[in-house]
C-alpha cells in the first residue's frame, strides 16, 4: 500500500517537473507560476523521501 502511494508521489512530481520545464520555455515564463510548480515540487520531493 505504502509502495502504491510513492509511485503516486513520484508520478505527480514528474507532471511537476514537465510542468515546469514547459513554463521555462514560454518567451515569458510566469514567475507566480514558477514558483507554485518549485514549491509543489519540492513538497513531494520532502514527502517521497518520508514515506519509506
Amino acid at each position: 500500500m505504502a509502495n502504491a502511494h510513492r509511485e503516486q508521489l513520484i508520478a505527480r512530481h514528474a507532471r511537476l517537473d514537465a510542468s515546469l520545464t514547459a513554463e521555462l520555455k514560454r518567451p515569458l515564463p510566469d514567475p507566480t507560476t514558477l514558483r507554485r510548480l518549485k514549491r509543489d515540487k519540492l513538497k513531494l520531493k520532502e514527502e517521497i523521501g518520508t514515506s519509506h
